[in-house]
């Protein structure tokens, strides 16, 4: 399953509908390591990745639009009571070779 995109340009747009919107960056530094929370505001965005200001420690940070797809990156956006996932784990469906064949034969 690839990223396409349209789901890069809106998920661009619904950040951008959103700077200065609190959020929680989660992201993994390392195998062995344990995943790090920091909350931070949503400063800008442009068209291969977006910026945002850590709250805790007066710092700036980027992260690429496909770092959400991949899961490298989690942001959680408050909606005004929690905060919610911005890119919904998808599902991939592995089909065998069997059934495509099938799926060709009926067509």
């Amino acid at each position: 399953m690839g990223i396409y995109r349209s789901e890069i340009v809106n998920l661009r747009k619904k950040l951008g509908e959103n700077i200065s919107q609190k959020i929680i960056v989660k992201e993994s530094p390392g195998k062995r390591s344990k995943p790090q929370e920091k909350s931070a505001i949503i400063e800008n965005t442009y068209n291969s990745y977006f910026r945002v200001k850590f709250v805790e420690a007066n710092r700036v940070g980027s992260y690429n639009y496909t770092d959400l797809f991949t899961g490298s990156v989690e942001v959680s956006m408050y909606n005004g009571e929690s905060f919610e996932p911005l890119v919904q784990p998808q599902l991939e469906i592995k089909k065998n070779k069997v059934q495509e064949e099938v799926l060709v034969e009926n067509s």
